[in-house]
């Protein structure tokens, strides 16, 4: 049975392992084991505040076989980004250049540094082992934080946002890099994103350029790979999207890729969610279908999958145990998206 859970101090080894399978695709996710150890901390003194306290706080999950005991993915929820440390992003603007003795009227595209974004929420930390990527388990773990944000909605900001990785070629370099921040950072991206993973974030404000970019400067790979994510993340994409995510004009600094926003109130699970109190029993209804489950818990926040009838869900006494929640404790719950909704495999 697959549960999701706020990670803890026990877990550093396991997440160690999946911060070297992500082969630094995630700024968040650096193989650095005290930078590791620190994102297991701050959740543990996030969740040890309590919930009537605002600020900046970090929450990350783990998805977690419960019988074998391992770890299949993690994904996390920063509460507002950019208050203790600057979030710099590249907002795509345009300027207009005119010369009317010559009937001429250009509309240049641009790139600006800014720190729009700042005082957001931010999903982030979203990555599942590659042998784990099938059915509902990507869903499970990229939702069931949300299933969380609803039910501490007031820990949030106005703004939610997701970065999304930038494309990489067949050689698995970043063409947006290459062609722009290398000329700037002199290192390989992979230490430049190593470095602001570890909050070593003072370099960027010194090396980044601080005048506007004009986008048709850039090479047509580089152009092209504006605002697109990587290949092999298109599901994050499309479950994102379903949520009411869109992308509006900003862009990492690093590799170019989309940042997704909404209005934190909008996102769509919040308002697919229901309450209901917890039933054992089997399922007999034919209009059983998979749905999120989670308890209305905080320190100890669980969620899973289960094949229920959501006008009334039954639980067996194992997935009880696996929400940490007796009979008669209330549950969320929340039909998963279906075949017809669910994103194609990356």
């Amino acid at each position: 049975m697959l549960v999701i859970r706020p990670i803890d101090y026990h877990d550093l080894p396991a997440l160690e392992r999946l911060a070297v399978v992500s082969g630094g695709s995630l700024t968040t996710l650096p193989a650095h084991r005290e930078h590791l150890n620190d994102l297991i901390g701050a959740t543990r003194q996030s969740l040890r505040a309590g919930t009537e306290t605002g600020g900046q706080r970090s929450f990350h999950f783990v998805l977690e076989d419960i019988e074998s005991k391992t770890l299949l993915g993690i994904s996390g929820i920063e509460s507002e980004i950019g208050v203790t440390s600057p979030f710099y992003s590249y907002r795509m603007g345009a300027f207009v250049h005119n010369a009317s003795q010559l009937q001429i009227h250009n509309k240049i595209g641009t790139l600006s540094i800014c720190q729009d974004l700042a005082g957001s929420s931010r999903l982030c930390t979203l990555f599942l082992a590659p042998e784990y990527r099938q059915g509902l388990n990507h869903q499970l773990l990229s939702r069931a934080r949300l299933l969380f944000m609803s039910l501490h909605r007031k820990l949030l900001a106005e703004k939610c946002i997701a970065e999304l990785q930038g494309v990489i070629d067949a050689e698995g370099k970043s063409p947006f890099w290459e062609n722009l921040g290398r000329h700037f950072f002199t290192m390989e991206l992979s230490r430049a994103t190593f470095l602001a993973g570890i909050n070593f974030k003072g370099f960027i404000a010194s090396l980044m350029p601080q005048q506007p970019i004009y986008i048709p400067l850039l090479q047509e790979e580089a152009q092209d790979s504006l605002g697109k994510p990587r290949a092999d993340i298109t599901r994050n994409k499309q479950l994102l999207e379903m949520e009411g995510f869109a992308f509006k004009n900003h862009v990492d600094i690093f590799d170019g890729g989309p940042t997704l926003e909404i209005s934190t109130d909008e996102i769509s699970t919040f308002q697919q969610v229901q309450t209901a109190k917890a039933v054992i029993g089997e399922t007999v209804s034919n209009d059983a279908t998979p749905c999120l489950i989670s308890n209305e818990g905080f320190d100890n926040y669980r969620c899973l999958i289960a094949q229920v009838a959501s006008a009334d869900p039954r639980l067996t006494s194992q997935q009880l145990k696996a929400l940490d929640i007796r009979e008669g404790d209330a549950i969320q719950i929340t039909p998963c998206y279906g075949a017809d909704q669910q994103p194609t495999p990356d």
